[in-house]
């Protein structure tokens, strides 16, 4: 793969070519359109690890999105320092790396349904345990292979490429560059059983628009409507795996998951404790030890930044020729940059996402998202059958109203017509899909 072809300033949507506008790149402007958009708005009352959770300290997914951003960046400019050269002969900017690393960081949650990952899974399992009945025996393998292994990235994908600002018109018409950075799964959900693929980053509603993404930018073809990943955005998955890892430990502290002393045996792995010294007499207690973790977190990043732009710089070679053999670029820096994140992750994995309460919390998101496909699958299926001239029921009709523009129309596939259900479900915060469904139930206040 190419840099000329893999940074295209090109906008997916747009036929013209873009004018270049004093003081603001084309990449600044990817970043712009999804900061204010209405789906990374919704972030901010979505479920990042704890659902729901009474403590307003903790991470929702429109912070993790932020600091997410801000790590991609710095690692964005660092590796495009160190390709200057090769850069400055296609008339791209080391800050330009960060600009598009940085679009793409923002936007790599956007399209998580309410409750995060619980919501996902409740979701799929939905979609599994009614997969034999009427109103899905209609769809393709594939097309139900959508719904049945429902991703959040595939529905980020779609947002961005289609349902946000320019609707079925090439969504928020980011550059190429972006989008390629953006797709961390660049291949559809078909191929999930037939290549052994764990997650997938786009839809069959979308295939066609991931093939000309792929063209552009010039991806490896794997096998059919698969390719190799756009070398930055491995970038993106290493600064979510940093803020995921290093973050998720305050937070566990905050909600009484982790001690103190657990979260500074992790970070001992790249910081020297004893150099942090905290000596305003104002600093005692837990105030003290909380300002030393926030210390020792903001130097831990430096390290595993460096570690990993560093890694990128010797993988450039196997990531552009589709050659790179480790499964991302934390495991390839290896040594203490690999062993922080790994103890960081199995530290939250036993501590924190076991948590009795967490538990039952995404138990009751369970329940929620069950309620609201119940009610708006079957009423979207009815509809479809529906006979001219018949009685419909008042019920769904309310139903469908409520979904505003993603109301299904008479002339859509039953696939269509779920894929908008999706629409509207996944873009609920978790606030708004409690509320929908407990007046589904009658219990509404």
């Amino acid at each position: 793969m190419k840099w000329e072809q893999l940074l295209s300033r090109k906008r997916y949507g747009v036929s013209q070519p873009e004018k270049i506008e004093e003081g603001r790149s084309h990449f600044q402007k990817d970043i712009d359109r999804i900061i204010f958009s209405s789906s990374f708005r919704r972030l901010n009352h979505k479920t990042q690890v704890h659902p729901l959770p009474q403590n307003d300290n903790i991470h929702t997914r429109l912070p993790h999105s932020l600091e997410v951003s801000s790590v991609g960046r710095s690692l964005g400019k660092k590796v495009g320092e160190r390709l200057r050269e090769e850069l400055k002969q296609i008339a791209i900017e080391p800050s330009d790396l960060g600009d598009i690393v940085q679009a793409a960081c923002l936007a790599h949650d956007i399209g998580n349904p309410p409750f995060g990952h619980s919501g996902e899974e409740a979701i799929r399992d939905w979609f599994k345990e009614n997969s034999t009945q009427p109103f899905l025996q209609d769809l393709s393998p594939k097309q139900l292979g959508d719904f049945t292994n429902f991703e959040g990235n595939a529905q980020g994908f779609r947002i961005i490429t289609k349902l946000e600002y320019y609707l079925l018109e090439g969504g928020m018409r980011l550059t190429y560059a972006t989008l390629g950075t953006f797709l961390k799964y660049p291949w559809t959900s078909d191929l999930l059983l037939k290549a052994g693929k764990k997650k997938y980053g786009c839809s069959q509603s979308e295939r066609k628009i991931l093939q000309e993404i792929a063209t552009e930018l010039g991806l490896i073809e794997q096998e059919k409507t698969a390719w190799c990943r756009h070398p930055l955005a491995y970038l993106v998955e290493a600064a979510d795996d940093i803020c995921y890892a290093l973050i998720d430990l305050e937070d566990g502290i905050e909600m009484g998951f982790l001690t103190y002393e657990e979260v500074v045996e992790i970070l001992k792995t790249v910081v020297d404790f004893d150099q942090i010294s905290l000596f305003h007499p104002s600093c005692e207690g837990d105030d003290l030890r909380n300002r030393k973790i926030a210390i020792a977190r903001g130097r831990a990043m430096n390290v595993l930044i460096d570690g990993v732009a560093d890694t990128f710089i010797q993988q450039k070679d196997y990531l552009l020729n589709g050659s790179f053999i480790y499964n991302d670029l934390i495991e390839a820096c290896g040594g203490n940059v690999q062993q922080c994140i790994k103890l960081a992750k199995h530290t939250a994995q036993q501590k924190i996402f076991n948590n009795p309460r967490k538990l039952q919390l995404e138990i009751g998101a369970y329940a929620i998202v069950e309620i609201l496909l119940d009610s708006f699958i079957k009423a979207a299926y009815a509809f479809k059958i529906h006979q001219d001239g018949e009685p419909f029921s008042f019920k769904h009709g309310r139903m469908l109203e409520l979904m505003g523009s993603h109301k299904p129309k008479k002339s859509w596939s039953l696939y269509h017509s779920y894929m908008h259900v999706l629409d509207f479900i996944s873009g609920m915060t978790d606030n708004h899909a409690t509320h929908i469904a407990k007046q589904l139930r009658g219990m509404g206040e």
